[in-house]
């Protein structure tokens, strides 16, 4: 197409225009004169216009062309690296005009940085043909380079520390310290570079350090070849921090499609942890590992992809009768961990602590559900903070009887059924302890009540899952003579339902799942006051919808 062509054309002056900048500030920085600093400054707006021009052709494509989606990466690719392009030309600009507050352009001579420079000049004139060629080491090598440039930074920083600490030329030597910290910015967008390239080839954002965990832990998994032999599909809306994406090897038989998660050293290290627990306990139940990679306070995990749909879709999108089922699976699977993992000693619940924790990210998403101390001549009604420290004194009396292995982050979406084989699945199982099987259920009542869809048909199935799965955990807890069980589940719902608002923009949902854990709290408190015994009122998460 010939937009497309004429963006590839400019795209390419670009790239000649920022490595002419990158060349002649190599020389300015050697040899400053007034000729070269025009050459700089005067091609400052050409290159700006240039990347308003290709900009604005980006957009225009993906608008009006039908473009596949391989032509429309490479668009997202032209466009983040033109934005990089002309940072890098604006870092050239800035390093020259701080030329000019030097008291004599040798103060210079102390940083070491033409290698390198000479190595961004480089790596812009390589752009292109690793673009075009898909050329996944030559993407790398543009990434490293702000490895590099880091180096170069912290080396010179240090130089010239040691001249500021005697005192001598200061005023220079912070000048040189802002021109070399320019020269460490131009790394910063030619890391973006070399990740749009990589963006480019692989079909999915990811980061550099993403990418080398991803291939050393593929590699540790057995599977053979790079990343551009396995399809590699991002999983968005995680609120973990984890990066976590499906991977596919390509064109083979009896392939092994895998979930691959990159993250926190401790938060990673610890689902591995959890997972071989799971699987020694009850096999199958979790994902089996099939690599485990460490990088500094990094870590990888590459694990079996369990093949079903998660139990929040089976709530609006499979007929009544497999919904039936996937919960009847569900509660034999609970009721036989609960069983098996049974421990007969006391454990706290903390469900008011994780509210304390998680108040102030709360308050920071819905400023306006702060509520402060209020009074109206004896009434005293008293704020948030001190419902949840009445509460929290309370909790300490309402240890549940026994432990069990817990989930730990029960929402419908980390339940995988497959009606096939007839099992339930966990998956995300990062907080797995021993602790109140309360916590579970809470966590899960709550999450099929957020489900945002509100007309009466799919509100019917949810109310259905709710009571049901109600009736089941409370059937449990006679049972087991767990007698506080309505007590501390009123509390882990009161919980959910209170954190669950930093996820809700919506300020009417945000509004009503606050008020119904406002409604819990003081119903708690007034039935510890009184030593009255606390029935659940489970019609609070029961709501019509509309037609």
């Amino acid at each position: 197409m010939r937009s497309i062509k004429t963006i590839e054309e400019n795209f390419r002056f670009l790239i000649l225009e920022v490595q002419n900048q990158v060349r002649e500030t190599l020389s300015f920085l050697e040899h400053p004169t007034p000729k070269v600093y025009d050459k700089i400054i005067s091609k400052d707006d050409y290159i700006d216009n240039l990347k308003n021009i290709i900009e604005n052709k980006c957009f225009s494509s993906l608008n009006t062309l039908n473009l596949d989606q391989d032509s429309i990466n490479r668009l997202r690719a032209i466009h983040v690296m033109a934005i990089n392009l002309e940072r890098i030309a604006d870092y050239c600009v800035n390093i020259a005009r701080q030329m000019g507050y030097l008291s004599s352009p040798k103060i210079i001579e102390i940083l070491s940085y033409k290698e390198k420079m000479e190595d961004v000049y480089n790596a812009i004139g390589s752009i292109i043909n690793v673009f075009d060629s898909r050329n996944l080491p030559g993407a790398l090598a543009i990434c490293r380079l702000e490895d590099d440039l880091d180096a170069v930074y912290k080396e010179n920083f240090d130089r010239i520390m040691v001249q500021l600490r005697i005192g001598r030329n200061v005023e220079d030597h912070i000048t040189a310290l802002f021109i070399i910290r320019y020269i460490e910015r131009i790394g910063d967008s030619l890391l973006n570079i070399g990740e749009s390239i990589l963006f480019s080839i692989i079909g999915e954002k990811i980061k550099i350090q993403q990418f080398e965990a991803l291939q050393t832990t593929l590699s540790k998994s057995g599977i053979t070849g790079d990343v551009t032999e396995v399809d590699f599909q991002g999983i968005w809306g995680t609120r973990s921090g984890c990066r976590i994406a499906k991977v596919e090897e390509r064109d083979t038989p009896q392939a092994k499609d895998s979930i691959f998660k990159e993250g926190n050293l401790r938060k990673i290290r610890q689902e591995k942890t959890n997972l071989e627990c799971w699987n020694a306990l009850f096999p199958g139940l979790v994902p089996r590992i099939f690599g485990y990679h460490e990088d500094g306070e990094m870590a990888s995990l590459l694990t079996e992809f369990l093949p079903g749909c998660s139990l929040e879709e089976a709530v609006f999108n499979v007929e009544e009768d497999i919904l039936d089922n996937a919960l009847f699976v569900l509660e034999q699977t609970l009721a036989d961990i609960w069983e098996q993992t049974r421990k007969p000693h006391p454990v706290p619940s903390t469900f008011m602590k994780q509210v304390r924790d998680r108040k102030a990210a709360v308050f920071q998403v819905h400023p306006e559900l702060r509520r402060p101390n209020l009074s109206l001549d004896t009434l005293t009604v008293p704020s948030f903070t001190q419902l949840v420290e009445t509460l929290e004194a309370i909790e300490a009396q309402y240890c549940a009887p026994f432990s069990v292995f817990i989930h730990g982050d029960f929402n419908t979406n980390n339940i995988i059924y497959n009606h096939g084989e007839q099992r339930i699945y966990f998956i995300d199982v990062y907080r797995s302890q021993y602790g109140d099987y309360a916590q579970d259920i809470s966590v899960f009542l709550v999450s099929n009540f957020r489900i945002p869809l509100f007309d009466r048909h799919s509100r019917s199935r949810i109310n259905k899952t709710i009571s049901n799965f109600f009736n089941f955990a409370q059937e449990i807890s006679i049972k087991q003579g767990d007698t506080h069980f309505d007590f501390r589940l009123g509390m882990g719902v009161a919980r959910s339902l209170f954190t669950s608002t930093r996820f809700q923009l919506n300020k009417k949902i945000a509004k009503n799942m606050y008020y119904k854990a406002i409604y819990l709290m003081e119903r708690l408190i007034d039935a510890s006051a009184n030593n009255q015994s606390f029935v659940f009122p489970l019609n609070l998460l029961l709501e019509q919808g509309t037609n």
